[in-house]
């Protein structure tokens, strides 16, 4: 009898409440099919909620204090990259992906593990709702469109991750192998294929989305609507290279109604922990009862939660960064300034991400903000060619709000882009794009050394530089999925 692959037998999230030793069943010990469950609308609506809530879950991987979701998933990414500085040794969680020595384990308790499953388990129940919310007799054709709108994107979200995760970027890798591509009602694993065959897929699940959220409200920021739909298409279309799509995704997303906030509403303690900021486009809500306390994104950054950061886990900018940005813009001022720091407060500590009261947990994880598509329609403007103007235009807009005495007047051709793309690690520095941008870019890890920077006296990471496809940027497939997926063999194994 062949072995089902343990992202098919996943556990689910929603319905199953107990031990986790329960998540290689597939079928529920009273008999009740599938398409039971899931015949009413409060049904297909809690499913859908559940995944939602499974982006801040605590524990859906190994259950150590690095495994809190999305928010886990997106320090990693800045910490494996240029400008993030780990003060000291403190506790040690993430440090192992400071080092980029986390993502070559393939066994139970490891980051591959750890968003393996937690992403795997997300498409599964996203393929539950696919698959059964046209049959949904008590509901509307649009309140059945748009939760199966919201569910494709949601998988097309959970895919996106999982090939950035194990493979280098789309652009010169599309033949390269993927990740298994999973549709509703399969029941063995399945190979590998190619990044392209993912990126497909991707594609076909945020274009299918579009469609059927186009026109259609969202109750809140907690939900997929169409203009974050917009936002994942324009972060794509610069992984394909594809500038005149990226810009145009950027736009409609920028459509979608975010203002951006002004010097003083920047430096205000809840600016980037709630959903409720101007500028956030997608995010969790998460009340004080829901909050995972110090395995949370804002136990590893704020001080002021008593959490990881505030016991030896400060998470700084580089001096190399900090300096790059001028006098009066108000992004200097949510870093501890040279010459200020104290033993808990260091300087170039970070404090931009902060609950919003000193010594609570409650506070919003952010997962897509506007400032980012300011960036993004400018760099895919800038690099069509002839239309340097209005990359500019797009620039000036993000900054000036930050700045106001900033210019980009005299930036054309190649100086206009390196510009955007400073912008970028600072305007988005701990929103989870150091990593993605390197591999993206195709550059290679250059972290800056020397006093303020990597290494002594603070936390040593051992590695500066790498290749620009470094192995160490992939993570590797999980053992058990090796061992259980009859269409996997050893050979599938990343280096």
């Amino acid at each position: 009898m062949k072995k089902l692959s343990i992202i098919i037998a996943g556990f689910s999230f929603l319905l199953i409440t107990g031990c986790k030793k329960e998540y290689l069943e597939t079928k529920p010990s009273d008999g009740v099919t599938e398409a039971e469950i899931f015949s009413k609308y409060s049904s297909v609506s809690a499913a859908l909620t559940g995944i939602y809530k499974e982006l801040f879950a605590f524990g859906i991987g190994a259950g150590g204090h690095d495994d809190f979701g999305q928010k886990a998933q997106d320090l990693m990414f800045d910490l494996m990259g240029n400008d993030m500085v780990v003060h000291s040794q403190g506790y040690g969680w993430f440090n192992a992906d400071y080092s980029l020595t986390a993502w070559a384990s393939a066994t139970d308790g490891s980051q591959s593990m750890n968003a393996w499953r937690r992403y795997y388990d997300e498409i599964s129940q996203a393929n539950k709702i696919i698959a059964n919310v046209d049959g949904v007799g008590d509901a509307t054709q649009a309140q059945k469109e748009s939760i199966k709108g919201q569910a494709l994107a949601l998988r097309g979200y959970a895919y996106y991750y999982l090939a950035n995760y194990f493979q280098q970027t789309l652009k010169g890798n599309e033949s390269a192998k993927g990740v298994p591509i999973y549709p509703p009602g399969a029941t063995e694993g399945a190979p590998r294929g190619t990044l392209q065959d993912v990126y497909t897929q991707i594609d076909n699940d945020f274009s299918d989305a579009a469609t059927l959220l186009t026109g259609k409200p969202r109750a809140s920021k907690t939900n997929i609507d169409l203009s974050v739909i917009r936002g994942f298409q324009a972060r794509i279309a610069l992984l394909k290279n594809d500038w005149v799509a990226a810009a145009t995704f950027a736009d409609q997303a920028i459509q979608g109604g975010y203002p951006l906030m002004n010097a003083s509403s920047y430096l205000a303690r809840t600016s980037f922990s709630t959903i409720g900021n101007s500028e956030c486009m997608w995010g969790s809500e998460i009340p004080a009862a829901e909050a995972t306390i110090y395995a949370s994104f804002f136990s590893h950054m704020d001080i002021a939660t008593g959490g990881y950061a505030a016991l030896g886990g400060q998470k700084k900018i580089t001096k190399w960064l900090y300096d790059q940005i001028p006098t009066g813009d108000v992004r200097k001022l949510a870093f501890t300034a040279p010459g200020t720091g104290t033993d808990a407060n260091p300087e170039y500590n970070q404090q931009k991400f902060r609950v919003p009261t000193p010594g609570s947990w409650a506070a919003d994880y952010q997962y897509m903000n506007v400032p980012e598509m300011y960036l993004i329609k400018a760099e895919g403007l800038a690099r069509q060619g002839g239309k340097d103007a209005e990359a500019r235009t797009a620039l000036e807009t993000l900054v000036k709000s930050r700045n106001p005495a900033y210019s980009a007047a005299n930036l054309n051709g190649q100086g206009l882009i390196d510009e955007i793309l400073l912008q970028r690690r600072i305007e988005l520095w701990g929103e989870g794009f150091g990593l993605w941008d390197i591999k993206r870019l195709n550059e290679g890890l250059s972290r800056p050394q020397g006093a303020g920077n990597h290494g002594a006296p603070n936390y040593n990471p051992g590695v500066y530089t790498t290749s620009p496809k470094d192995p160490r940027f992939l993570m590797r497939i999980p053992q058990k999925e090796l061992d259980n997926n009859t269409n996997m063999t050893p050979d599938d194994q990343n280096p």
